[in-house]
């Protein structure tokens, strides 16, 4: 049988998830995976340099899509940090929900657990960027290093928040996945109530304003 002369990125990503699905494991070699569908082996290796590859691209591509599909809203564009996170979070699980058999295998298929996953290194990187590109209101210290400690662990923070809510998700056994629904707005606003810094500021001003209301003026 003659070889396809013509092979898209898309094509490899759609032939080894059914691969995957088909067979409950992963293609033994490039080789052998590239034999089974019919496409030179140097195909593969134009779009990607492993199958780790493949599964780390897929787990960008949900969150490209997510994004994507939000940016495509005119009331997404008009809504606060915290109902834009929702609106992301219910977004993204919804693809995860449409290759929820895919994602399953390739998340068991580890066995270092969600946080350590290399699996999702790509996903995080563009995961925390979004984070940070959402302005997030944290106090202001008026101090450079202080303040970059805080984008950074308000962005590990919403990171560890992620995969929890993955982990949620992969045992959720409730009809339409109606507890990780639940699960999403529930750990979503008590993480917007616990940032919320205006009662925080108030206090601080109030300090500020005793502290000088106390100094003896010259």
């Amino acid at each position: 049988m003659a070889k396809k002369k013509t092979i898209t990125e898309n094509d490899i990503i759609s032939s080894y998830m059914d691969y995957v699905l088909e067979h409950n494991e992963n293609p033994k070699s490039v080789y052998a995976f590239a034999k089974a569908n019919n496409f030179e082996e140097s195909k593969f290796y134009a779009f990607f340099g492993s199958f780790e590859a493949i599964e780390k691209h897929i787990f960008e591509a949900f969150f490209n899509n997510t994004v994507s599909v939000l940016d495509k809203s005119e009331d997404y564009k008009s809504f606060d940090a915290r109902n834009k996170l929702l609106s992301f979070y219910f977004t993204f699980f919804e693809n995860l929900t449409a290759n929820r058999s895919y994602v399953l295998h390739s998340l068991h298929n580890h066995k270092n657990g969600l946080k350590g996953l290399t699996l999702l290194s790509g996903l995080k990187r563009n995961f925390t960027s979004y984070i940070a590109e959402l302005n997030i209101e944290t106090l202001d210290i008026k101090q450079e290093q202080i303040e970059k400690i805080q984008r950074r662990a308000l962005q590990e923070s919403a990171w560890l928040q992620l995969l929890l809510t993955m982990k949620f998700w992969m045992e959720d056994t409730s009809a339409a996945f109606e507890k990780t629904d639940i699960f999403i707005e529930k750990s979503v606003n008590t993480s917007f109530d616990v940032l919320n810094i205006a009662p925080l500021k108030s206090v601080i001003d109030f300090g500020k304003f005793l502290f000088k209301e106390k100094m003896p003026t010259n």
